[in-house]
């Protein structure tokens, strides 16, 4: 888990603004100010901005970059234990590899019910035909376990 220092550092500052404005609040309150109900909105404001700054610090996960990866779309994704990318015509047979660690280490496991904690990662590429269709080809495939972290590799 990486948190984010510069959101650490103003969700602190934030939160110090907020703690301010409580206390003007309460002053507010007890002079009988005109203005005090907007003082309430503005501090009660100030404290979700700060919540939401450390926690979005605190939650945040970069991306993982594979050297020689390329980028991909997800062309299918059924939820649970099968993503399908496509890979452009002239897709280098040396990029597959890196393009499916990177693939299966940025899955996110929440949201997905596989009964066996694996997700299978597949690049295809289509692949033109003599009567003007194209055939789905299976460049490479990767299994990302969720329950270790762990890609591995299948053979293609």
């Amino acid at each position: 888990m990486a948190a984010d220092p510069l959101l650490l550092k103003a969700g602190a500052w934030i939160g110090i603004f907020a703690a301010l404005l409580a206390l003007l609040t309460v002053l507010g309150f007890w002079k009988g100010w005109e203005f005090r109900f907007r003082l309430v909105g503005f501090t009660s404001f100030t404290l979700l901005l700060a919540a939401g700054c450390a926690a979005f610090a605190i939650s945040y996960n970069p991306r993982l970059k594979v050297e020689g990866a390329l980028y991909v779309p997800v062309v299918f994704d059924n939820g649970t234990d099968l993503i399908v990318a496509a890979a452009g015509a002239n897709f280098p047979n040396s990029a597959v590899q890196p393009t499916l660690e990177q693939l299966a280490g940025n899955l996110r496991g929440s949201g997905r019910s596989s009964p066996d904690g694996f997700v299978r990662v597949k690049l295809r590429q289509l692949e033109e035909q003599a009567d003007g269709s194209s055939k789905p080809v299976i460049l490479g495939e990767a299994i990302r376990d969720f329950k270790s972290g762990l890609v591995t590799q299948t053979g293609n």
